[in-house]
């Protein structure tokens, strides 16, 4: 087993403090999805969207990676064959706990993109203010993040990664959002071993041959002490 793909969502940084965007009631931090996740939300309000992102980056400011981070990144660290995480959050606990072979699908809370040349820059602060783009000064940033309607980043490299694979693992996920709930379909078609670690089953829990259930920090360090003893 040499080859290792790994996707992660919300569930595994709803234990560092980050609330999972959308909830129970289908709404994002109490609003609605074509409010604030569509780029025709971003056109027709776009102060809105810009002070919804710039309250979840101030949100991320103030967690920490946990111990599924940390276990990741010490897999990543110590996994000789070829491995790709596959992040669905737009979060960076997975870079601050040290991971390097990571690829955000869904874009980064901390990347801004800009409107006017389309270059992509890193951002700390506030967009609701304006500032101009690094690169053409244009005051044309908005959030790096892939809105509903719009492709996801990578796709290309995660299906290559999907065909070699010899273990898919997803952590933290509802198994509802597509493309990633369909990956788990790929991999097990091409042969990869395929292993769940959430909270609770998820939609797609039965295309896995391994379903593990409980707290994200409690299963991850785990599996990964396994994987890396021989033993997984």
């Amino acid at each position: 087993m040499d080859n290792i793909v790994i996707l992660t969502g919300a569930g595994i940084s709803a234990e560092s403090g980050l609330q999972t965007f959308r909830g129970a009631d289908g709404l994002w931090e109490g609003h609605r999805v074509e409010d604030v996740a569509t780029p025709e939300a971003f056109a027709r309000d776009p102060e809105l969207v810009q002070r919804f992102y710039d309250a979840r980056r101030a949100q991320l400011a103030e967690a920490h990676p946990n111990l599924a981070h940390e276990a990741l990144a010490y897999l990543d660290a110590e996994w000789d064959g070829d491995l790709l995480i596959v992040t669905q959050n737009v979060d960076d606990l997975h870079e601050r706990a040290g991971a390097k072979r990571l690829l955000h699908m869904h874009g980064e809370l901390k990347s801004a993109l800009c409107l006017n040349c389309a270059e992509r820059s890193a951002v700390e602060g506030d967009l609701l203010d304006g500032p101009p783009c690094p690169w053409c000064r244009a005051p044309e940033l908005r959030p790096d993040i892939v809105w509903f309607g719009e492709m996801p980043h990578g796709l290309d490299r995660i299906e290559e990664a999907l065909m070699r694979a010899d273990l898919f693992v997803s952590i933290g996920t509802s198994g509802a959002v597509y493309p990633a709930a369909g990956f788990v379909q790929s991999a097990r078609y091409r042969g990869a071993h395929c292993v769940e670690l959430n909270l609770e089953p998820s939609q797609g829990s039965d295309f896995f041959h391994d379903s593990r259930n409980g707290p994200a920090g409690e299963l991850v360090p785990a599996f990964v002490d396994e994987l890396l003893s021989g033993e997984g």
